[in-house]
C-alpha cells in the first residue's frame, strides 16, 4: 500500500502547486468524542448550542446530538435502512439532510437524500447520475435549499451535481453535472492514504445564512465565499485554505451560526476542533480578490469533465490509468477495513 501512496502521490503532484494556506489561527479542540457508539464520524453540522453527528455507513437512520462538550444528549433515529450516509446537511428550518451518496464499489443504480424533518419523519429521495457510478462524501445545500453532491476523486477533479429538477419521492429524480473542481495536492499532514489523501473530498457545509462553503480533504479545508448565493460561481474562485493537520481519517465539517469552522474524524476518542472567524477570513478574501477569478489550486468549472481547464497533460497516459486503477484499489480496501 505504501509504493501506490507514493507513487500516486508523485502524479497527483504535477497537477498543479496548492492554494496558500491562509491566516486562520490553527484549529483547536473543542471537545473529544469518546462515546463508542460514534466511532465513524462522517456527517457534523452546528445549530451553535448542539453539534449533529452522523457515522459513515450504518443499517438506519441515526443522528447523534451532543453538547458542546461532545456528549450525546438525544439520538434521532429511524428504521430506514440506507446503503451508505457518508454526509449530512441542515436547512433553516432545522431539516437534517443525510447524504446516502457512498459508493465505493461504482456498483448502485441509484443513490439517495433522506429529509430527516423537525418531527422525526424521514422521507427518502433516490437520484440518478447522469454519466455513470461515482463515490459521492460531500453533500453542500446552497441557502435556497439546493443540495450540491461533490464526488471524491482520486486524481484530484471532483465532479459537482445537482437535481435537475424539484426533488421527487421516492424518485429518482436525475441529477445533471454543473462544474468540476480541481485539487492539488498540499503538505498537511494528516489521513489514512499518505499526501494523496489531500485531493479526495471527504465532506462539505455551509454556514446558516449560506454565504460561505466548505469543501474539505483528509487534510485540508476549503472555504469559498457565497455573497450572491450562487453556489457555482464561488467555486470557481479561490478558496481560503485552511490545513487541518493531523487529523486520523477527517471527513467531517461544519460551521457554527457565527461562522466557526468545526472539523471532526473518524475514530473514537477524536477531539473535534474549531478554527474561529474561518467564514469571515473567506468573505475577507472574496472582497479582495474582486475578479472573482481561480487562479491556482483549487477552482471549479462548469462543464464536461473533458474541459479540462489548466489540468496538465501527465507525461505518459499509462501511469495515469496505473495510479487510478491500483491506487483507488488500494484506498477503496482500506475503506473497507475502516468502515
Amino acid at each position: 500500500m505504501r509504493w501506490v501512496v507514493a507513487f500516486a502521490a508523485v502524479v497527483v503532484a504535477v497537477l498543479g502547486g496548492p492554494v496558500p494556506a491562509s491566516a486562520a489561527e490553527a484549529p483547536q479542540t473543542l471537545c473529544t468524542i469518546k462515546d463508542s457508539r460514534i466511532g465513524e464520524l462522517s456527517g457534523l453540522v452546528s445549530d451553535g448550542e448542539h453539534l449533529y453527528a452522523m457515522n459513515d455507513g450504518g443499517t438506519k437512520i441515526q443522528v447523534f446530538v451532543l453538547g458542546r462538550d461532545c456528549k450525546v444528549q438525544k439520538v434521532l433515529t429511524d428504521r430506514t435502512d440506507p446503503f451508505d450516509p457518508e454526509d449530512l446537511a441542515r436547512t433553516a428550518d432545522g431539516t437534517l439532510w443525510l447524504s446516502d451518496t457512498g459508493d465505493n464499489n461504482k456498483g448502485r443504480l441509484t443513490v439517495a437524500l433522506e429529509e430527516l424533518s423537525p418531527q422525526g419523519k424521514v422521507t427518502m429521495h433516490r437520484l440518478t447520475y447522469p454519466d455513470g457510478q461515482h463515490d459521492t462524501e460531500a453533500l453542500i445545500m446552497d441557502k435556497s435549499g439546493t443540495p450540491y453532491l461533490i464526488t471524491k476523486d482520486i486524481l484530484g477533479e471532483a465532479k459537482v451535481y445537482r437535481p435537475s429538477g424539484p426533488l421527487a419521492s421516492p424518485g429518482p429524480t436525475n441529477l445533471e453535472k454543473v462544474g468540476s473542481l480541481k485539487i492539488s495536492a498540499t503538505d498537511t499532514q494528516g489521513g489514512p492514504v499518505g499526501s494523496i489523501g489531500s485531493v479526495l473530498v471527504t465532506g462539505g457545509a455551509s454556514t446558516a445564512d449560506g454565504s460561505v462553503v466548505a469543501l474539505r480533504t483528509y487534510t485540508d479545508a476549503y472555504l469559498y465565499a457565497v455573497p450572491d448565493g450562487d453556489v457555482l460561481a464561488a467555486l470557481q474562485r479561490t478558496p481560503v485554505r485552511i490545513p487541518l493537520p493531523g487529523e486520523k481519517q477527517g471527513e467531517a465539517i461544519a460551521f457554527d451560526p457565527d461562522g466557526t469552522l468545526v472539523s471532526g474524524s473518524e475514530g473514537v476518542g477524536q477531539p473535534l476542533r474549531v478554527v474561529r472567524g474561518a467564514a469571515a477570513l473567506a468573505a475577507q478574501s472574496a472582497s479582495a480578490s474582486a475578479d472573482g477569478k481561480s487562479s491556482a489550486g483549487t477552482g471549479a468549472s462548469s462543464g464536461s469533465a473533458g474541459d479540462g481547464a489548466g489540468l496538465p497533460i501527465l507525461p505518459a497516459a499509462g501511469i495515469t490509468l496505473a495510479v487510478v486503477g491500483i491506487g483507488w484499489f488500494g484506498i477503496t480496501r482500506l475503506r473497507r477495513r475502516t468502515r
